[in-house]
């Protein structure tokens, strides 16, 4: 059985993780277990407003017009998620839309999944709530040996960093969260 503590958390990328679709990305981790691992990188914005894809899929959006869409990772790269802060509506317990398509990852984040949810989050965004694109994945296994080569860190998952750091920053800030200062981090490969 595998530590299941990484989720919900951030895995933040050591230099060393030589994947270019991993380069200084922060992920929140949705699922770990036995069977693989799930998160979001939540540090990569796209040049597409949510805007354009949601015009394109016949959804008005009421948010703010400059409000970009984020990569979430390399698998399923037309797949799509909101992470966003818990509302009635969809995760509260007379919820009529969500269900098993939104979930709760810490008592003040959600993500949900589906169209219906995506809708209704579109009439009237809150204020924390980013749409994603793609997602991470591991196979089982493959992210405890990631993490044994030293390509990840750990940090918690804190909202106020999710969605209130600029993106360009969020590594960095991330890391010093841990004690750690980043123009310290060297690549390197094993324990030192």
């Amino acid at each position: 059985m595998i530590d299941t503590n990484l989720a919900p958390g951030l895995l933040l990328a050591m230099p060393q993780l030589i994947d270019p679709n991993f380069s200084r990305a922060v992920v929140l981790m949705i699922e770990h277990n036995d069977e693989g691992s799930f998160g979001l990188i939540v540090n990569k914005p796209i040049e597409l407003s949510a805007l354009e894809l949601l015009e394109s899929m016949e959804i008005d959006w009421n948010g703010d017009g400059d409000t970009l869409v984020w990569s979430g990772g390399p698998v399923s790269p037309t797949s799509g998620w909101i992470l966003h802060e818990p509302i009635d509506e969809i995760t509260g317990e007379s919820a009529a839309l969500g269900s098993a398509e939104t979930i709760l990852v810490r008592p003040d984040l959600a993500l949900s999944s589906s169209r219906s949810a995506l809708s209704e989050i579109a009439k009237a965004p809150p204020p924390r709530t980013r749409l994603l694109l793609g997602y991470s994945g591991w196979g089982p296994g493959q992210l405890a040996a990631e993490m044994a080569r030293g390509s990840w860190l750990h940090a918690d998952a804190n909202p106020k960093l999710i969605f209130e750091t600029p993106a360009d920053e969020m590594w960095d800030v991330a890391l010093r969260s841990l004690g750690i200062d980043p123009q310290t981090i060297v690549q390197g490969f094993g324990v030192h």
